[in-house]
């Protein structure tokens, strides 16, 4: 597939570790131009060195996408540098898990701003520019738990359940402007999303479920994003769902 994406401008969100920062590897090396955002300054200008080193071309911007003004100097630098956003990743996200009573609220707010917010914030910022080529592939990153609810991640739920929805409306909206739309759903993924929870129990039963099996690891996923957005401009990968084989729900 090398060079699939070669002339294709990617953004990544939550692009310094994880599943952002295998798909900014995954897309360079098939080509696409790729710019990266997260919070950590430190971790972007690692990778786009990284990726800037075996021949790739990458641009680092810090970003938090919760902040919509941050998402708006995001794009618009993008678009200045490179005249084009042809694929937006929306990566980043944060599992605060928990029981619903007795729980921060300041959790849900983080999760609800960030999971949901900062990705529809980044949609509607490049939706214009891809209209405007008359093509563009957005790629929403849910997860299982957007599909199975279960007790301890009712607000993670909720938010990914969101990400759901939101996937299919903007498809539905955007399909007659040669705009693609993805939602990726991973299971177990071997990420940093466990280390972010402030609930001591709920962050032992993620721990423990976690190494109950074999995870997925970030290239993994990236694998799945770069299948989505290599096909020809006339197949639209709707979802993708994509479990550990020993994960059972």
């Amino acid at each position: 597939m090398a060079g699939k994406l070669t002339d294709k401008v990617a953004i990544v969100t939550g692009a310094s570790s994880g599943i952002g920062e295998a798909t900014a590897l995954a897309l360079a090396s098939v080509g696409a131009t790729v710019v990266i955002a997260a919070r950590r300054s430190d971790r972007l200008l690692a990778l786009e060195a990284r990726i800037t080193s075996t021949g790739g071309k990458a641009l680092s911007i810090t970003a938090d996408v919760s902040d919509e003004a941050q998402v708006e100097a995001l794009v618009n630098k993008t678009q200045a540098e490179f005249g084009r956003v042809d694929i937006l990743i929306n990566n980043a996200g944060l599992m605060l898990l928990g029981q619903i009573d007795g729980a921060d609220t300041e959790d849900w707010r983080r999760m609800i701003n960030l999971n949901v917010l900062g990705l529809m914030y980044a949609t509607h910022k490049v939706l214009p520019l891809m209209k405007a080529q008359g093509t563009g592939h957005i790629v929403n990153i849910s997860s299982v738990a957007g599909r199975v609810a279960n007790a301890g991640s009712g607000v993670y739920n909720a938010s990914k359940w969101a990400v759901g929805a939101f996937s299919e409306a903007l498809r539905k909206e955007v399909y007659q402007n040669n705009i693609r739309v993805t939602i990726i759903e991973p299971g177990l993924v071997a990420t940093e999303l466990t280390q972010h929870i402030t609930d001591s129990t709920a962050k032992e039963q993620a721990k423990n479920f976690y190494g109950s099996v074999k995870n997925l690891e970030g290239e993994d996923i990236a694998n799945a994003i770069v299948y989505a957005v290599t096909q020809p401009e006339h197949v639209n990968v709707n979802e993708i769902l994509i479990r550990p084989t020993e994960q059972e729900r």
